[in-house]
């Protein structure tokens, strides 16, 4: 592993912005007197680390954001394919395994027939046992399905009836949507198969929408239907669809984030809604859309859309308020994939490989209060890494946030990665 050597300093917006060696002496005082005297100091980060390197394609087992590690940091979970340049199918199986972070072993531990190039199969590190159980989806008996697994013994604990597309921070509850109604309004993000009703035909079902589950008992309820938010977005075509998408519970459980989207102009209407399913709010105003999102807190929520219907942005906010603010003073105005360390203070975010030469994707890191924004490397996608199978970088921290996962094809095959951080500070 190589530590980055540079010792960089950065005038960005008025912020002295200090990236360096522990050993590094940049005086205060080098800072002129027209400057902010907020120095930052960005951690050391190491050369991108591939987790596995066996001859098969390698991602992250859940959606960007999502922890991927166990709790004690030993272990990721990642799948393994042999599927490449297509979009896989119900007859597809992934193997879904987790790598010792110490000696890189890929240890598998099942297979799943329900999992995607974006989303993997929604692996989650249940807070109930968070350095031994795993929830993720599967395709059983037809259906699409949770299951409940202990990693060390490989033995599953619960079969529930819902497939997951978020879990509570405590690990108690899941939001489960419909994959199968995904499948055909944005294929890249459902499962094949018909392991739900996707009702083609009906354009705001009322039986279908943001459903809760106890995991303990396996039991859901419908708290909000597709139907309930009919008022609250654009009109859409008689030939179109409403849909749900990316769910995320808030740090401490109380919320739910969504997206309503709709076919065929896939218009997006960002709300949140308590997990009882009162207090449905809009989180923009018409016209900002909403695309990535990430919560700070229980009630500071990001999310990527246009600042004003105007200009792309990372805008944070408090749910129920209009302190709308864009993040990154300017150069984060894109659509990225930004994600909060553990500890809040910092933010990282990613670039698609469009509009560039070289079809880069690019990797930031924000520092929280000054909003100092440091380049940790950029990645050339394939060409053949497009549509349905492209591979978003999809950043996730680690408990301890010392550690970033992300998925990446700048080697010419999907892999999955590490940058790992030192934080200290320069003496």
């Amino acid at each position: 592993m190589k530590k980055t050597q540079t010792c960089l300093i950065l005038i960005l917006f008025g912020f002295t912005v200090s990236w360096a060696q522990k050993t590094s002496k940049k005086p205060a005082e080098e800072i002129t007197e027209n400057q902010s005297t907020n120095t930052v100091h960005f951690p050391e980060a190491s050369e991108p680390i591939q987790l596995i390197d066996n001859g098969k394609e390698h991602l992250f087992a859940s959606y960007y954001g999502i922890n991927s590690f166990s709790a004690d940091q030993k272990y990721v979970t990642v799948l393994e394919t042999d599927i490449k340049h297509r979009l896989a199918t119900e007859n597809d199986t992934a193997t879904l395994g987790m790598v010792d972070l110490e000696t890189q072993e890929f240890i598998p531990l099942t297979t799943t027939r329900a999992w995607n190039f974006q989303q993997g199969c929604m692996a989650h590190w249940l807070g109930t046992s968070p350095d031994s159980l795993i929830i993720y989806n599967d395709l059983r008996k037809g259906k699409f399905v949770s299951i409940i697994m202990n990693v060390h013994t490989k033995k599953e604990v619960k079969t529930i009836r819902y497939p997951v597309s978020a879990v509570s921070p405590d690990g108690k509850e899941a939001v489960s949507i419909n994959f199968s109604r995904l499948r055909i309004t944005r294929t890249d993000y459902g499962y094949g198969g018909e392991g739900q009703e996707a009702r083609p035909d009906v354009r705001f079902p009322e039986d279908d929408g943001l459903f809760l589950v106890e995991l303990e008992t396996g039991e859901g309820k419908l708290i909000l239907s597709i139907a309930d938010v009919k008022d609250e977005v654009p009109d859409i075509s008689q030939d179109g669809k409403e849909y749900f998408n990316h769910t995320l519970f808030s740090r401490d459980g109380s919320k739910i984030f969504w997206l309503a989207r709709a076919t065929p102009k896939r218009n997006t209407t960002s709300f949140t809604v308590n997990r009882d399913g009162s207090n449905l709010q809009r989180c923009f105003p018409d016209g900002w859309g909403g695309s990535h999102f990430d919560w700070l807190s229980g009630d500071e929520l990001m999310i990527t859309g246009k600042y004003k219907a105007k200009q792309p942005a990372h805008i944070l906010f408090t749910v129920g308020q209009k302190n709308y603010k864009r993040l990154g003073n300017g150069l984060l105005d894109y659509d990225g994939h930004g994600t909060f360390s553990p500890d809040q203070k910092w933010m990282i975010t990613d670039t698609y490989p469009y509009g560039n030469e070289f079809r880069e994707q690019k990797i930031y890191l924000m520092d929280m209060k000054t909003e100092a924004v440091l380049p940790l490397g950029k990645f050339p996608q394939p060409e053949a890494f497009s549509g349905h199978w492209r591979c978003d970088i999809h950043c996730r921290w680690s408990p301890k946030g010392d550690m970033v996962g992300f998925n990446s094809t700048h080697t010419g095959s999907r892999q999955a990665y590490l940058i790992k951080f030192d934080f200290k500070n320069p003496e």
